[in-house]
This record gives structure tokens, C-alpha cells and sequence, in this order.
């Protein structure tokens, strides 16, 4: 009988998504509290303190809309975070090569890797959610599915990037500079604490081409029924990056670029 995933590279998958899950869950104190105190601080800084000040935006409290863009920062920083240094640890180690050497597939590899990274994206996001919902005033779930969609194409996403990202380091410095440089500004420019409607037109149209501003939105959505951006085109922004990065990651595997000495 045809069998769609062989035994093996089922027992080969399993085996990879449960290391890395128990490799960021073993040192939770590094990989999950420290989400949880600086998503307090935020809460507690910009929704309570500066957004009294604010006051109301597109008819909500300050502090209920900030909640769904700060969840979904989170679980793209650790996502990205969780495969980018992992996979790197293992690269840096020559671990990967004898993995690369095995029967193992490089859809595999790639999966099991990124799996790592959406699973602790997911934790802390949750994590993350829930603080959100102590805060807020009256936070509620109004699509659970766009919800659940924006969480696991986010999370896979940057995932992927990570992946990429380590493929390339040559150094511990390089895996942190898309993070620091590109990361960071497009995250807190991605209409997480701001609707764009607030910016000149130039602005707006220069924000556009800011990918995380189409997750933030269609994640707010979700728990709030606002967003700046149509929910369905912003899913299909995503979806597509989704696929293409995963494309890539493949083709990085089957070349070897920066894997094979």
C-alpha cells in the first residue's frame, strides 16, 4: 500500500519537533518568563499609564487594543528566536552535517526545526494572550478562526525566516542582526500600538509595505472586529510569504549553502 510519509521519516520528525520542544521548555526560565514580565511592563506602561492618555482608539480602550498586537510580537520574536539559535547551535556544532548525511528528507529537517519554533511561538503567545485578557477591559474572541489562522502563519513565518537566517550566519553576531535591524523597527512599526489611520497619507502608503502590519491587523480582527487592513488579502499576504520562505528554506537544504564543508 502507497504510504504518503514513510515510517521513518515519521519516527525522524518526531524525533527532531521533540527535542526542540524540550530544548526551549528545559530552560523556560529563559525562553518563556522573561515574555511574560516584559509583556506586563508593556500592558502596564502603554495600556494603563500612557493609554489613559491616549484615550479611546477606533472605539475601544487603549488598553483592549494594544492586547492582540502585543500577543502576536511575541510569538514573532520567539519563534524566530527558538529556530534561528537552534538551528545555528547545531550548524556551529557540525550536528546538521551528519543529519544532512542521513536518509533523513529535507522537508523533514526544515519541518521539524520550524515545528520547534511555532510550538514555543504558540506557549508564549498564549502566555502572552492571557496576561493581555487580566489588563484589559473587556477583550473578546470575536473570530476564533482568523484568530487560530493569524497565530500558526505568524508563527510559521518567522519561523521559517530564523531557519534562513542561521543557514546564512557565518557567526553568534550575525543571527542577531536581522532581529535588531530589520526585526524590532518592522514590528513596532506594524500598527502594534497604533492604527495607521493616525499617519499622514504618505505614511499610510509606506506602511503598507510592511508585511507584520497585515498580521497585526488580521489578528486585532480577530479578537476585535478592527482592522486597518481587509482580513482576507491580509491572510493571503502572509499565507504567500509563508510559502515562499518554505520553498526556500528547501532549495537552502538540497544546495547545502553554508551547511557543507
Amino acid at each position: 500500500m502507497y504510504r504518503i510519509i514513510e515510517p521513518e521519516s515519521m519516527v525522524a520528525l518526531k524525533t527532531i519537533l521533540t527535542r526542540e520542544i524540550y530544548r526551549f521548555m528545559r530552560i523556560w526560565p529563559q525562553t518563556v518568563l522573561p515574555a511574560a514580565v516584559t509583556t506586563s511592563l508593556y500592558f502596564l506602561i502603554f495600556g494603563t499609564l500612557i493609554g489613559n492618555r491616549i484615550g479611546p482608539m477606533d472605539g475601544m480602550t487603549y488598553r483592549d487594543y494594544i492586547v492582540p498586537g502585543v500577543a502576536l510580537m511575541s510569538v514573532i520574536t520567539n519563534a524566530y528566536s527558538n529556530v534561528v539559535s537552534s538551528f545555528y547551535s547545531s550548524k556551529f556544532q557540525r550536528n546538521i552535517e551528519e543529519l544532512l548525511a542521513s536518509p533523513v528528507p529535507n522537508w523533514v529537517i526544515l519541518t521539524g526545526y520550524v515545528g520547534g519554533g511555532v510550538v514555543r511561538g504558540l506557549v508564549v503567545g498564549l502566555l502572552v494572550t492571557g496576561i493581555g485578557m487580566l489588563f484589559s477591559d473587556h477583550l473578546s474572541f470575536q473570530h476564533p478562526w482568523v484568530i487560530a489562522a493569524v497565530f500558526l502563519l505568524t508563527a510559521t513565518l518567522f519561523a521559517l525566516a530564523g531557519f534562513i537566517n542561521a543557514v546564512y550566519a557565518n557567526s553568534f553576531d550575525d543571527i542577531s542582526i536581522v532581529p535588531n535591524f530589520v526585526l524590532t523597527p518592522l514590528v513596532y512599526l506594524g500598527g502594534v500600538f497604533y492604527s495607521i489611520h493616525l499617519l499622514p497619507d504618505f505614511w499610510q502608503k509606506v506602511s503598507l509595505a510592511n508585511p507584520i502590519l497585515y498580521m497585526v491587523n488580521a489578528f486585532r480582527y480577530g479578537f476585535l472586529g478592527v482592522s486597518d487592513i481587509p482580513v482576507l488579502p491580509a491572510l493571503a499576504v502572509v499565507g504567500v510569504g509563508v510559502m515562499v520562505l518554505w520553498a526556500w528554506g528547501l532549495w537552502l537544504l538540497w544546495r547545502g549553502t553554508g551547511l557543507k564543508s
